[in-house]
């Protein structure tokens, strides 16, 4: 990676659709250049795939709550993240530093359903209890 390639990932996350000719012009690249380039970065896995970024109350999911995950014993990442990825409302999962053992962003369509996600969380292997705290309003979001 060098500052070129840092400058088309800043095109492409702003825009992924932007054409190579056009973040060419912007970097003084030809588009073949830049394509060689994008290549390179998905083939070595520095990209790893290209999306598009529904508005969840269009998508009629937009009741979300960050849930803390509180563990009994010792519970490793492989095992949550295989228990998580089959709950679909779960869209990001990490472990963490401090009290809790993992946290956990949920995206549903409406309290009712958030409710039955937390409940499938809660029924997860090793889960003994959860924290939870629903989203009222986004005041930051970057890619």
């Amino acid at each position: 990676m060098d500052e070129l390639d840092r400058r088309i990932l800043d095109h492409l996350r702003e825009d992924a659709r932007t054409s190579f000719d056009a973040i060419g012009a912007a970097i003084g690249l030809s588009a073949s250049a830049v394509k060689r380039r994008v290549d390179r970065m998905k083939a070595s896995g520095v990209i790893r795939r290209f999306t598009v970024d529904v508005d969840p109350a269009v998508d009629e999911h937009s009741t979300e709550a960050y849930v803390e995950l509180f563990c009994r014993g010792t519970v490793s990442p492989s095992e949550l993240k295989r228990a998580l990825a089959g709950i679909p409302e779960v869209v990001d999962a990490g472990t963490i530093t401090g009290e809790a053992d993992a946290i956990v962003r949920i995206r549903s369509r409406d309290v009712p359903s958030l409710e039955q996600a937390l409940e499938r969380i809660r029924l997860t292997p090793n889960v003994e209890r959860t924290r939870s705290a629903v989203l009222l309003s986004r005041l930051v979001e970057r890619g």
